[in-house]
């Protein structure tokens, strides 16, 4: 009689996994329902206002329905209408059944990506699910909108990046990436010249949303991203559309010249400001020439234009008295690098 219950149970088991297996499969290959894009709907217009730029405009769906619970993200995506989808604006992201953004920031990434004020766009609109790289993503039906932007200064949007070679200062306005197109992608150089090497990026300036992560993937409140010496100064790429993360060559800025007391020869390597975020020498300079030089004449600045921009393979700098000097390389503007030259005496 044992034998009998025993051999039961485990037919009944076999049976049960089966069924269960054979559920699971059935699911997967089951077409998914897509997310039904509820408001705004398509004809519809939306005039940004300064006088309202911080009121929220709300983009709202119907969820999808993959056949199982599923933790969902979902992404409101705009991109200018019969373009297909080709270079999308992502509105945000979601786990529920809206995304929000505030009127001032739909404008400024409009005006980012070179629309005019006062004229209305007409843009498609649709919302992404996805369950990540496994499961191909679904898309609601398109919809079509018209949007108009209203004048303002663009501003890049940004990125803080505290670490342990800035005192873990989420809040220092300095180290941070710009996102020149505001469409969440960020980029910039760190000078980590110090420290653990460790670092993190925040999409504010404290703690609330912070990101780590490991092998080029992000991950909400992650394990610090971590820099090893040889330290100095790295090109820092961050996507959040994709949640990765790109950090480049190192690039151990120095100064190099005849009025340098290395002459040709050799850099005089800059140090970091953790403060201020930007390279920095004071030092006695003969009259003579200088470049700023990151280890080989493949990575030399000048200045070509005696404007205090600095340009690649650009003029030498000259310096036209014996003195002792300061000397400041900023990358702080996105997409222009300067320097300042003070002679102290």
């Amino acid at each position: 009689m044992k034998n009998i219950k025993i051999l039961y149970l485990v037919l009944l088991g076999l049976s049960m996994s089966w069924a269960c297996t054979e559920e699971e499969r059935t699911v997967m290959s089951d077409n998914p329902d897509s997310p039904v894009l509820t408001s705004p709907a398509s004809g519809q217009s939306i005039v940004l206002d300064s006088e309202t730029a911080s009121e929220q405009l709300v983009f709202s769906f119907d969820p999808a329905n993959f056949g199982f619970s599923a933790a969902v993200n979902y992404t409101v995506q705009l991109a200018e209408a019969g373009t297909s989808f080709a270079d999308p604006l992502d509105v945000g992201n979601s786990n529920g059944s809206d995304v929000t953004i505030t009127q001032a920031s739909l404008n400024q990434r409009l005006i980012g990506r070179g629309y005019e004020p006062e004229e209305g766009i007409q843009m498609d609109v649709r919302v992404r699910a996805s369950l990540g790289d496994a499961v191909d993503p679904v898309f609601s039906e398109v919809s079509t909108i018209s949007v108009t932007p209203f004048s303002e200064a663009l501003e890049f949007t940004r990125m803080y990046v505290p670490g342990d070679y800035q005192g873990w200062a989420p809040e220092n306005e300095n180290t941070v990436l710009f996102s020149v197109n505001n469409d969440n992608v960020f980029e910039g150089y760190v000078h980590i010249l110090g420290g653990s090497g460790a670092f993190k990026v925040n999409e504010g300036p404290n703690w609330d949303v912070n990101y780590g992560g490991e092998n080029g993937t992000l991950e909400r409140n992650g394990p610090d991203l971590i820099v090893t010496e040889p330290f100095g100064t790295f090109r820092l790429k961050v996507d959040l559309n994709n949640l990765t993360y790109e950090i480049g060559t190192r690039r151990p800025w120095g100064i190099i010249g005849d009025a340098t007391p290395l002459g040709w020869d050799a850099d005089t390597p800059m140090e970091f400001d953790p403060v201020e975020n930007v390279l920095t020498i004071t030092l006695d300079l003969v009259a003579g020439n200088f470049k700023f030089r990151a280890g080989d004449w493949a990575f030399n600045y000048g200045d070509t234009g005696m404007d205090g921009v600095l340009n690649p393979d650009g003029s030498d700098i000259p310096i036209a008295d014996d003195g002792n000097y300061t000397i400041t390389m900023d990358w702080k503007v996105p997409g222009e690098i300067t320097y300042e030259l003070i002679k102290n005496d």
